[in-house]
């Protein structure tokens, strides 16, 4: 496969490639002559989602925000169509500088650094969408991921009651200007990376969405809480630790009103339910491992209880 994914970018793209690797089932890193790519080769999006998402994506770059550029191909095209089976849609990134940064180096010096980044992320957001009307990629409630009454079961009453009250929560917060848009969507810390000057890439738009722009401060607190902490002192000093620092950074870049700034912990159950739904979603129920088991029972625990992991 990946010998045929090599041969096929060598006919579209202007660059001698001479290695391909899987990374993920959809994702591939391209070794050139003229240095290193990745190739997202996938039908998870449409081709106006796609080419919507890689025009932002590219405003971003022009404007000197940490995003990987898109490589035209010899068709003068961001996205592209390849026969493998299938016609499938590829889009083909320079490599991003830095590294994915080991859990105990994500302190509040970094993360404040990548509330500063978000906080810029948005306000460009903002600009583009000024200029240009989003007409492809949807509004967050609109996509599948967050259908939560259609894959958790109705046997789980109590975990769908509080599902449907955060969904109706948040759906019918106002919106405005400053408070909703265009942003990434899914600003896991894995989708961040950082060089050693502490200048930090994004990666990973497949998820950009409009919706209320604190849920990209939401996703980071969430993910640095989940799998950053590695003991040392308390969890919930380091949780408070690294809020403050990311939304101190958000700060220098962007506004954030005392009213969102209460809604935060609204939309990190809103991150965590997602992430229950997805379990339903994607994994066999049947064939569950151990670990999917602890895991899931971690997260029923957790959402019945009401537990907040940011207090």
């Amino acid at each position: 496969m990946e010998r045929k994914i090599q041969d096929l970018l060598n006919e579209i793209y202007p660059l001698d490639f001479i290695k391909v690797e899987s990374v993920t089932n959809e994702m591939y890193r391209c070794i050139a002559k003229q240095g290193n790519f990745f190739a997202r080769i996938t039908n998870y999006k449409t081709y106006d989602e796609q080419l919507e998402e890689v025009s932002y994506t590219n405003y971003l770059y022009n404007k000197g925000f940490g995003v990987s550029p898109t490589i035209l191909s010899l068709n003068g095209k961001l996205v592209e169509k390849i026969i493998i089976d299938t016609e499938l849609l590829t889009v083909l990134y320079k490599a991003a500088p830095g590294i994915h940064l080991p859990k105990t180096k994500w302190n509040a010096s970094v993360l404040k650094e990548l509330g500063r980044q978000i906080g810029k992320l948005h306000r460009l957001s903002k600009e583009y969408e000024d200029n240009k009307a989003i007409k492809f990629i949807n509004d967050w409630h609109d996509n599948e991921e967050y259908n939560f009454l259609k894959y958790i079961p109705k046997e789980e009453s109590t975990i769908r009651e509080i599902a449907h009250d955060v969904l109706s929560t948040i759906t019918n917060l106002p919106k405005s200007y400053s408070t909703y848009g265009l942003l990434h969507g899914d600003l896991w810390l894995e989708n961040i990376l950082v060089d050693s000057d502490l200048k930090l890439t994004m990666i990973d738009f497949q998820d950009c969405e409009k919706h209320f722009f604190i849920f990209d401060l939401a996703v980071p607190i969430y993910s640095a809480l989940e799998y950053t902490f590695a003991g040392n002192g308390n969890i919930v000093d380091y949780g408070r630790a690294i809020t403050n620092a990311i939304i101190e950074g958000y700060r220098k870049e962007n506004e954030l009103s005392p009213e969102m700034l209460e809604k935060l912990p609204l939309f990190i159950k809103l991150k965590e339910l997602f992430e229950y739904s997805l379990m339903h979603m994607y994994w066999d129920k049947e064939k569950l491992t151990e670990e999917q088991f602890r895991i899931m029972n971690h997260f029923r625990m957790r959402i019945e209880h009401k537990h907040s992991i940011l207090i």
